[in-house]
């Protein structure tokens, strides 16, 4: 943006568009779509080979939209293709 005023410092149009940017991105421009942030972490297991995997928690969000209220989400084991749920919910072994 310093690079921007310093090649056109007169022109309204450009201060205008780095102004509007500046409101539009308040954290900043390193990380405009948010992918340094956090990203919360659940843990899967599944049921048939007694795998686990961490999944983000917004691809439970994702899935969770055709299901009921407190209906499991569940998903594909990566390494056997059986069906995994939340590790909180699986009995201990």
């Amino acid at each position: 943006m310093d690079l921007l005023k310093k090649w056109f410092p007169s022109n309204q149009a450009v201060t205008k568009l780095i102004n509007d940017l500046y409101k539009r991105y308040p954290k900043g421009f390193e990380d405009p779509f948010g992918l340094d942030e956090d990203m919360e972490i659940v843990l899967f297991k599944c049921l048939d080979c007694h795998g686990t995997d961490e999944v983000p928690e917004y691809i439970i969000g994702e899935f969770s939209l055709d299901k009921k209220r407190g209906e499991e989400v569940e998903l594909h084991c990566p390494h056997c293709n059986g069906t995994m749920i939340r590790a909180r919910n699986i009995p201990s072994d």
